[in-house]
C-alpha cells in the first residue's frame, strides 16, 4: 500500500525550506502532495497558478511528487485522496500556537486524519514567504533563499507592482 501525503499551503512564493521539507517528507512517505490552496486569507502576490508552476518546477527532480490545486477545507481534500497524513512545517516557535491550533482544529473535523510536523534544516528555519517578499521589495539578493527562477519572478512582480498607478486623495 502506497503512503500519501498532502503538504498543503499557500507556497506564496515557494522557499527553500518548503523545497527542504518536500524533500524530507519524500524520504518518509511514497508520495507528498503539494496541495497549493487557491484561496487564502493572506494577500498572496502569485496567482495559483503560478505558484503551482513555480512548485512543479522547483520539485521536477523529485520523484513522486505531485502539485495540486485545492478549495475549501483541507480535511476535505485529503480525505479526496484517500490518505490521513497531512504535513505541516514548523520553523520557529512563533509558527507553533497557530499550527497547533489548526492541528486540533482539524482533529476535531477529522478525527480520522493526523497531522505530522517537521522542522526544516536549520539553515532554512528562518525563511518565510513573506520574509522573502518583503526583501525582494527592498532589492535584496535572493539566491539564499529561492530558486533562480522564483527570484526573477519576484523581482518582476514587484517590479509592475510599482508602476502601477496609485490612488491618491483629493
Amino acid at each position: 500500500m502506497q503512503r500519501t501525503a498532502i503538504y498543503p499551503g499557500t507556497f506564496d512564493p515557494v522557499t527553500y525550506g518548503h523545497i527542504d521539507l518536500i524533500k524530507r517528507a519524500r524520504g518518509i512517505f511514497d508520495k507528498i502532495i503539494v496541495a497549493v490552496a487557491a484561496r487564502s486569507p493572506k494577500d498572496t502576490l502569485f496567482s495559483s497558478e503560478e505558484r503551482m508552476g513555480f512548485i512543479r518546477e522547483a520539485t521536477k527532480n523529485i520523484s513522486g511528487v505531485k502539485v495540486e490545486l485545492f478549495d475549501g477545507l483541507v480535511v476535505d481534500y485529503v480525505r479526496s485522496k484517500k490518505t490521513s497524513v497531512i504535513i505541516r512545517g514548523l520553523r520557529m516557535i512563533s509558527d507553533f500556537e497557530y499550527e497547533f491550533q489548526m492541528a486540533l482544529t482539524n482533529r476535531k473535523i477529522a478525527p480520522d486524519i493526523e497531522t505530522i510536523f517537521m522542522m526544516p534544516s536549520e539553515s532554512y528555519s528562518y525563511l518565510s514567504s513573506k520574509l522573502i517578499k518583503e526583501v525582494a521589495s527592498l532589492g535584496a539578493n535572493l539566491s539564499s533563499f529561492v530558486p533562480a527562477f522564483v527570484a526573477k519572478a519576484l523581482k518582476a512582480k514587484l517590479s509592475s507592482s510599482k508602476n502601477q498607478p496609485t490612488a491618491t486623495s483629493a
